[in-house]
């Protein structure tokens, strides 16, 4: 996969005080076989995209949980709808099933049913040999966000293909964050939004695992902003997107791990999304689809339809669920601000001239320090009793 690489730091790297302990790349693909891929379509960069006065602002993300391994293996997973003003294919069966085979895939609302036919295609043709001899379905999951305010989303520039480009450039190792993938064109807080991600680390039972989140964000008002606890967005009133009296945008998470978990767990593990959600000051707005999904690497089944009567799935004692619960909270509290830190200004679409401005960072430091809660020299949070 290509890497978008930016001088611009992580949330973490300019000395805002996460809690937890990370993985080698903070991200999703921290998680073991977790592969993550991208197709951006961006007609600022490349002209020849638009059709027409509008820009072109948009992609796909691919996230592949066994990577390209060539027998259909399923994870085990859960799902969970806060707000549901949006979409995510397959989270029926993810809650009757308990599981799903294949790429899950982000993209822009009006585009769900082209990333469906390049995900389904996708499945049909890797797993081929499966497909054809045993008569099996394919339910690729895709989710959405709309960036029309970005992006011409009415002009359908998302094609099947740039869904299986995306799969064929998932990889491990860093993930890009930001103006990327299926986040290219998206809105979080009245700043540019998009793709982010983050990962914790776990030891349970003398074994260490990893929690990683993925995140498409395009949500939130500005007065909504808060970081660290500090309610920032009230003063940070600067450059506001005009017609966002209310809240009319949407945030998928994605949550990834390796530690054996049941469907029943994944789900409970899906509502916390709302509390990593929450910890930046979103409520969950009307208008918003804030739509959720777990799942785990572990237990690696074969298909129910070529296996035998009995099954047999190792899952964690529920007693110690609340680490597993904290680590996707903060994973999610930083993969939001990720994709902020990482986004660049863009154009908008509607209204047109305008332009959504990435946060900056050293205002929002300085917004915290006003508020007495950062201490620039020490870079750090400070905590009274």
């Amino acid at each position: 996969m290509t890497r978008v690489t930016t001088t611009k730091p992580r949330a973490r790297d300019t000395g805002l005080p996460f809690l937890g302990q990370t993985g080698p790349n903070n991200a999703i693909t921290d998680v073991p076989g977790v592969l993550v891929g991208y197709e951006t379509l961006c007609s600022h960069a490349d002209p020849t995209l638009r059709t027409s006065d509008m820009h072109v602002q948009t992609g796909v993300t691919a996230i592949l949980p066994r990577g390209f391994a060539k027998e259909p293996r399923p994870v085990l997973a859960g799902q969970f709808t806060l707000n549901g003003n949006g979409e995510m294919t397959g989270s029926h069966w993810i809650r009757d099933g308990g599981y799903f085979v294949g790429p899950v895939m982000l993209t822009n609302t009006h585009s769900v049913g082209a990333v469906h036919e390049g995900a389904t295609r996708w499945i049909v043709e890797h797993y081929a040999e499966a497909w054809e001899n045993n008569h099996l379905w394919a339910m690729p999951v895709v989710a959405e966000t709309y960036d029309g305010v970005l992006n011409d989303i009415n002009g359908f520039h998302v094609r099947p293909e740039h869904a299986l480009k995306a799969i064929a450039a998932a990889d491990t190792g860093s993930v890009s964050e930001g103006n990327i993938g299926g986040g290219a064109g998206m809105i979080c807080y009245e700043y540019k939004g998009g793709t982010g991600t983050s990962s914790r680390r776990i030891e349970i039972d003398g074994e260490n695992y990893t929690m990683g989140a993925l995140v498409q964000a395009n949500h939130g008002l500005r007065p909504w902003l808060t970081v660290l606890g500090t309610p920032v967005g009230a003063t940070m009133t600067e450059d506001r997107l005009p017609d966002f009296e209310a809240e009319r945008g949407s945030i998928i998470c994605v949550l990834a791990t390796n530690i054996p978990l049941s469907s029943s767990q994944l789900e409970r593990l899906s509502r916390r999304a709302s509390i990593g959600i929450s910890r930046s000051g979103s409520p969950g707005g009307n208008n918003s689809g804030d739509i959720f999904m777990s799942f785990s690497t572990a237990n690696e089944l074969e298909l129910p339809q070529l296996s035998g009567p009995w099954r047999s799935v190792k899952q964690l004692n529920d007693e110690l669920l609340d680490p597993v619960y904290l680590a996707a909270v903060q994973a999610i509290e930083e993969a939001v601000l990720n994709a902020m830190f990482a986004a660049e200004d863009t154009p908008t679409t509607r209204p047109s001239g305008k332009i959504c401005k990435a946060i900056d960072h050293a205002q929002l430091l300085g917004a915290m320090q006003s508020e007495g809660v950062y201490d620039p020299k020490a870079k750090s949070v400070v905590i009274e009793d």
